[in-house]
């Protein structure tokens, strides 16, 4: 996946290069941000992942284990904090920062042994994940928010298959942790099947205490989920409301199909 972090991060740029004031100005999907605020929040990650990550540096309260509202609203208030601060710059500046910050980021992902144990991401469990899936969550939230940017000025969005699959196929990450509390038998299957060219097949697996994320499992399954892969990408983050979620089909066990609807792969 390290290999689609130069390609995002080109759209990005010609993206931001070529808005007005206006469409700079414009409001998004995420609450009181407008474009330039999300191209500040964009920024603010970048800084956080080479400060954090790369120099093991850390200033002030960390986000280690809490309550999950007390990290949502720590979250809240540091991405807010990026953005105030970045309200200040201008959107020449902001492209500049922006190319700068993402060549450095992706030569510190390359150092990494992506395969060693690292820090949790929150919204798949609280158990420390393999920092393939950091570092994926990581492509994921670049191009959602590029997204939610190509939304608000009337782009059209990233959906050439390499770059929009590998976004879905980590987002289905977030369904074992979502169906935690769901007992069956061992066995028991739900399917998820996302429709489009960047879409695919994933299975939930039930395995002793717990749920398993699969492909190409042959079971009969319990339930199958079918979303389009606009829904579907829309949905793990939070920018669909109940009436689009009725665009979703189900066959089998309705409520244990249902379940799939409230998997969230963000911390909101």
């Amino acid at each position: 996946m390290l290999d689609l972090f130069p390609d995002e991060r080109r759209h990005l740029l010609a993206l931001l290069s070529g808005l007005t004031p206006d469409q700079w100005d414009a409001p998004t999907v995420c609450p009181g941000w407008s474009v330039k605020d999300i191209a500040g929040h964009l920024l603010g990650d970048d800084l956080q992942r080479l400060s954090g990550g790369r120099d093991g540096y850390r200033s002030g309260a960390s986000a280690g284990p809490r309550a999950w509202n007390d990290l949502v609203a720590f979250l809240n208030r540091r991405n807010q904090e990026w953005v105030a601060a970045h309200r200040r710059l201008s959107p020449r500046v902001l492209v500049e920062l922006l190319g700068w910050s993402g060549e450095r980021v992706l030569e510190h992902f390359l150092t990494l042994d992506l395969a060693e144990p690292g820090r949790p991401v929150d919204w798949a469990g609280p158990e420390p994940a393999p920092r393939w899936l950091d570092v994926a969550r990581e492509y994921t939230e670049r191009w959602v928010h590029q997204e939610q940017i190509r939304d608000a000025v009337g782009v059209g969005g990233l959906r050439e298959r390499r770059l929009f699959h590998p976004v879905l196929d980590v987002l289905v990450h977030a369904l074992p942790h979502t169906y935690r509390d769901v007992r069956g038998p061992e066995g028991t299957h739900v399917r998820l099947v996302v429709t489009g060219e960047a879409g695919g097949g994933w299975s939930l697996v039930r395995q002793e205490d717990r749920w398993a994320l699969l492909v190409g499992v042959e079971a009969a399954p319990a339930s199958v989920v079918t979303l389009d892969q606009d829904t579907a990408w829309r949905l793990f983050t939070k920018g669909v409301d109940a009436a689009a979620r009725c665009r979703a089909t189900m066959e089998g066990d309705q409520h244990l199909g249902a379940v799939a609807l409230g998997a969230v792969a963000i911390i909101a």
